[in-house]
């Protein structure tokens, strides 16, 4: 059985540097569809996350989608997702997080707060982060793993296009649960920023 370390052991200097496994992570999204929840999911996706063992607030994580990877499992809503009604991936390729501060908040859950761009619109929020872990893998790969999951507005972020029912209401709801599951891979050592 492999050994997992909490991700503050004793103070050292060096930042461990991960990058995302993304045969093994998940980015995912659910929204309010009429009266059920419709999901999707992002397929290019990376991270550089920098732990400095012992000092979590001198960790960092810097998160990147390409948004015209979105996959809802139909074509049709796909190119939607990607039109300027939503993510409007020809002119805003990318959402971003970058990381500012790290707060421990209890065992293995932590605070992480940074600023998310999507769209062309900055705002800090914060992550409630829970860490999974540090293991060895069969072929002497350091693995890490990391979960999250956050409720957005997408109106925050100019997606306002909805359709109006007959009967009153709205197709789409404006609350998306977005949900981050990642394992990462351990690349090399650097001094701590």
């Amino acid at each position: 059985m492999a050994a997992v370390a909490p991700l503050t052991p004793a103070s050292t200097e060096t930042a461990k540097v991960y990058a995302i496994d993304k045969t093994h992570s998940d980015v995912s999204f659910r929204v309010r569809h009429l009266v059920t929840k419709v999901r999707g999911r992002f397929a290019d996706f990376d991270a550089e996350i920098r732990v400095v063992p012992g000092n979590p607030q001198d960790s960092s994580v810097r998160f990147t989608v390409r948004t015209a990877s979105v996959d809802t499992d139909l074509p049709d809503r796909d190119q939607h997702l990607r039109s300027a009604d939503f993510f409007d991936a020809e002119k805003y390729p990318e959402i971003t997080f970058a990381s500012s501060r790290i707060q421990p908040i209890g065992r293995d859950r932590y605070d992480v707060t940074g600023l998310l761009t999507l769209r062309g619109v900055t705002r800090e929020m914060t992550l409630p982060v829970t860490f999974l872990g540090f293991v060895a893998d069969p072929w002497g790969n350091e693995k890490a793993g990391f979960e999250t999951e956050v409720v957005l507005d997408r109106k925050d972020f100019g997606m306002i296009w909805n359709a109006a029912l007959d009967n009153g209401g709205v197709v789409l709801g404006d609350k998306v649960t977005v949900s981050i599951a990642l394992e990462a891979v351990k690349q090399k050592e650097a001094a701590a920023a």
